[in-house]
């Protein structure tokens, strides 16, 4: 399991600041999401942990390790795997193919195929469909194959950007259950998502940014029953507010 401890991180691009001063901490084996309107600062989050974007200051600690500036390339040595925003696959290849990139740095590992097959025990659908092309799936057909995907790499850090976003409310049950599987088998796993009650009833713990601060945190039950969390991002119309304004402080830090 894996603790996850972020300093002072302040990240820019060129004068426009996407996050400033973020200090959180996620404990071994949680679930933690991350909620926010669009441009809040989530996604530039993830991208800073995987070395996507480099921080402006700050420091970013995966297991007492100082990972601040790693390369992207790294990111899968230090045990984090990152099903990103859109799903990102390869649409030319195959799923069994964009599984297998997954793991590329492991192909040579003897756990490599059980691994694969523990991918296709989450996602029967992809057994079904792993010759067909990846960009002729439907989106949650697609969504399963990013986060499968992620999986290969048997990170202790999983990482996931909008998992939700777009798909049937059926499809999103389904990813649902599918990410409380994976947190039972042991997975640490930061959910970012605007879908904030779902994110929140999966979740142990959550975050709330607003224009790239930590606005409040709290567990998950007690951002359930805040009011402003509530009605900001679990009332009519939610998902198209850009700039909320939360009352009250932050919270003293997780337990």
């Amino acid at each position: 399991m894996t603790r996850l401890e972020v300093r002072g991180l302040s990240v820019a691009y060129g004068n426009a600041i996407a996050l400033e001063g973020i200090d959180l901490t996620v404990e071994p084996g949680s679930v933690v999401s991350i909620l926010g309107a669009n441009g809040a600062g989530k996604s530039s989050f993830l991208k800073c942990l995987m070395g996507l974007v480099p921080a402006r200051s700050g420091s970013i600690r995966l297991d007492g390790v100082d990972i601040t500036g790693i390369k992207p390339h790294e990111s899968a040595l230090h045990g984090m795997a990152m099903s990103p925003e859109g799903r990102r696959l390869f649409p030319e290849l195959t799923v069994h193919e964009n599984l297998c990139m997954g793991g590329y740095l492991r192909r040579r590992d003897a756990r490599f195929r059980s691994d694969l097959e523990q991918v296709f025990g989450y996602f029967p659908r992809l057994r079904d469909r792993a010759q067909q092309l990846a960009g002729r799936l439907s989106g949650g057909e697609q969504q399963m194959v990013a986060i499968g995907r992620a999986l290969m790499s048997r990170p202790r850090l999983l990482l996931l950007d909008e998992p939700s976003l777009g798909l049937a409310p059926v499809i999103i049950a389904q990813l649902a259950s599918i990410v409380t599987a994976i947190h039972r088998e042991g997975m640490t796993i930061i959910l970012v998502e605007q879908n904030a009650r779902m994110a929140l009833k999966l979740s142990d713990y959550g975050f709330v940014f607003e224009t790239g601060r930590l606005a409040l945190e709290g567990t998950s039950a007690e951002l359930l029953r805040n009011p402003d969390v509530v009605d900001i991002y679990m009332g009519d119309g939610a998902a198209g507010r850009s700039a909320p304004v939360l009352g009250g402080p932050v919270s003293g830090g997780q337990a």
